[in-house]
């Protein structure tokens, strides 16, 4: 029987990672990870000297097919004994999201004309660029006039981290720049272009990042002109309302992107999709009930149900989001494994740096070594995990972080465990809000690169939330289920699937060993979590708006 093999390729925050899949064993028989060149653009734009102010966060999309030409080149040349390239029938792709950039007519992005490449409105800007909080606040109190309005559907909240809201910072700020973009459009879909050769847009960023409903539509122009005059046709002349959904053949490889990379011409490529919907299938989740958590440098939720409920503070609910057939609840957190990466790199001393250097590990290693040796409450400390804003329940990225309990005794091992803590804590206020809104959540199963680089952070969560929790095997999980949708854009004619559920039958995976809560620890937990819920109402439901004030008063510093 002749193997055939599919490719998915996810766009995470910093790197992008590319996997070659065997449609018959569901084995990864290749993998490549591959760093972006200009990584993410927070300071300066590279090479320009052009500062960026405070909550920009930009990357350059010359990156991302550099990145695709180099991993997918590994990938062959790391099997160019075994596997023939005549055999690859299908390439997904993911991305984090909403990441958006304005081009030309053609795709040409902005950043890539002289005239426009100074002006950091002309860039990417990457999903935790927060700098369109302003438009983001307007566009919800608009909103909440609308007799039929679409927020409930959003948790009550539009986040600036979605599509209109950076589209309408470009305009208040670079409106001659908005002039000159005929497309707005998020990165996925921009990269299948690249591909393909033709413009594309997918159901899962329209629906959950671009208020796109598949059977309302987009809103009536008559919101948007409510936001600005400008505004009004915004969908009809920089958007497309032509929506591809889930696993849809976007098109076919160029002849020019096969010969940079080795691949044949007119391998099936899938029309993209989000890094944490994508993971689902990959990971098993296919059922009502049934929780995927995304844990990487932050964290996305994905959580399966029968019926479209509203609940607060969600990220979005769509029909057919991540699963034909069922409607995908999304939540999250904006700041995970970057809060652990940003103590590491500002509060741990020299001396522990040198110590897991001695002891041949690194320095997460070590911390979560001294950790581990904590039982719960000891460390007398309690954080708020909000260092990039809250995505949910509070969906406000105003919001900023709290150490509570320090002591001239507290050690870094101890912060490092009450951040973990704090991440935990705010994982179960979204299961519970879902729970208490008719969605119920059966089965929880992690992803993404914590759940296989730290166990005692599995081991808190399970503890915080008290239920079990199961790990994905595939390591790259997001790029697994990408290579799984390349396959249903194939179809099975070519030898691939017709539906995605055929695919993660085949493919998907889960480890046999379950995370169980441990009963003297949930009690522990059980005390600070509710600790937890009331400094979270405190600063992040208005009885003191310490840290916008604060906020604020650094915005006005900076620019003095």
């Amino acid at each position: 029987m002749r193997l055939r093999y599919s490719i998915g390729v996810d766009y995470g925050t910093e790197s992008a990672r590319a996997v070659l899949v065997n449609l018959t064993t569901g084995e990864v028989v290749a993998s490549a990870v591959k760093n972006y060149p200009d990584g993410v653009i927070t300071d300066e734009l590279p090479g320009l000297g052009v500062k960026l102010e405070q909550d920009w966060a930009l990357q350059n999309p010359n990156d991302y097919i550099e990145v695709f030409v180099d991993t997918i080149s590994s990938l062959l040349l790391q099997t160019k004994n075994g596997v023939s390239p005549a055999d690859i029938i299908g390439i997904g792709i993911d991305f984090t999201s909403c990441t958006m950039l304005p081009v030309k007519q053609d795709g040409t992005p902005l950043c890539n004309l002289p005239v426009w490449r100074n002006n950091p409105h002309s860039w990417v800007k990457l999903w935790k660029h927060h700098a369109a909080q302003e438009e983001a606040n307007r566009l919800n109190e608009v909103a909440k006039q609308m007799n039929d309005s679409f927020l409930p559907r959003y948790g009550g909240k539009i986040s600036s981290e979605w599509l209109f809201p950076k589209i309408w910072q470009i305009l208040n700020e670079a409106p001659e720049l908005y002039e000159a973009a005929d497309r707005f459009i998020e990165a996925g879909d921009w990269l299948v272009w690249q591909l393909t050769g033709r413009e594309t847009r997918n159901a899962c960023t329209a629906g959950y990042k671009a208020i796109w409903h598949k059977q309302k539509g987009y809103p009536d122009k008559d919101f948007f002109k409510k936001l600005d005059l400008r505004l009004e046709n915004v969908v009809d002349e920089k958007l497309s309302r032509d929506i591809l959904p889930l696993g849809a053949k976007a098109g076919k490889l160029t002849r020019q992107i096969a010969e940079k990379t080795g691949l044949p011409t007119g391998i099936a490529v899938a029309a993209a999709n989000v890094d944490a919907h994508v993971s689902a299938p990959a990971a098993s989740v296919i059922q009502p009930g049934q929780m995927l958590m995304i844990m990487g440098t932050s964290t996305c939720d994905i959580l399966l149900g029968t019926e479209e409920k509203m609940v607060p503070g969600m990220c979005g609910v769509v029909e057919d989001g991540a699963i034909p057939g069922y409607f995908a609840y999304e939540a999250g957190q904006s700041a995970v494994g970057d809060i652990f990466a940003w103590f590491v790199e500002n509060g741990v001393p020299p001396g522990y740096h040198q110590e897991a250097h001695e002891k041949g590990i690194n320095i997460h290693q070590l911390l979560e070594e001294k950790a581990a040796l904590l039982q719960p409450g000891e460390s007398g400390l309690l954080a708020l995990d909000w260092h990039n804003g809250n995505r949910s329940v509070l969906v406000d990225a105003d919001l900023s972080g709290l150490i509570l309990g320090c002591t001239l005794d507290t050690k870094p091992e101890e912060i490092y465990r009450a951040l973990i803590e704090a991440t935990a804590y705010g994982k179960r206020l979204i299961i519970e809000t879902f729970e208490q809104h008719g969605v119920p959540v059966n089965q929880l199963v992690a992803c993404g690169g914590l759940p296989y680089k730290n166990k005692m952070l599995m081991q808190i969560y399970a503890d915080v939330i008290g239920k079990e929790v199961f790990v994905a095997e595939h390591l790259h999980t997001p790029a697994v289920g990408s290579a799984m949708f390349g396959a249903v854009a194939a179809g099975k004619t070519a030898g691939g699937f017709d539906t995605i559920v055929e695919a993660a039958e085949k493919i998907a995976k889960v480890k046999p060993e379950k995370i169980k809560p441990i009963k003297r620890n949930v009690a522990v937990y059980e005390f600070l979590y509710q600790e937890y819920k009331r400094l979270h109402d405190y600063f992040g439901r208005g009885d003191n708006n310490v840290m916008k004030r604060l906020k604020q008063l650094k915005r006005m510093q900076e620019k003095e």
